[in-house]
């Protein structure tokens, strides 16, 4: 089994970016394998968002709910997704995590409106 493969059965992966001053911002996230990388969904201006945007080096390790790691943090680049990518991340969110993944992805979008997530696509570096 690939580090991806774990990463991608976990039922939540901590997902660390970085600040300008290279402070780590590490945040619990669902994640779900898309081909060679692992998806993640969020808000569109979430903090973790504009960080990418600006520097997409992160790195992604197994976690609980609350964030305690469970494994050791892999180094990886994450990139936004286009519209159509985020609709292929909410689409396979619905596929793995089910009826609360749908009932999630609802409330966000009654809330925030179509635009209002975004997907994430996070690729394991080597």
């Amino acid at each position: 089994m690939t580090d991806l493969d774990r990463l991608a059965a976990e039922k939540y992966v901590l997902l660390t970016t970085f600040r300008k001053d290279g402070r780590a911002v590490p945040t619990p996230v669902w994640a779900v394998r898309d081909g060679d990388a692992l998806a993640v969904w969020t808000v569109s201006d979430s903090g973790k968002v504009k960080r990418i945007r600006r520097d997409g080096r992160v790195t992604v390790a197994p976690c609980d709910v609350r964030g305690n790691p469970r494994g050791a943090a892999l180094p990886a680049h994450a990139s936004i997704c286009d519209r159509d990518g985020t609709r292929r991340v909410r689409d396979l969110m619905k596929q793995k995590y089910r009826l609360l993944g749908r009932l999630s992805l609802l409330g966000s979008r009654l809330r925030r409106g179509e635009a209002g997530t975004v997907g994430l696509r996070v690729v394991l570096d080597g």
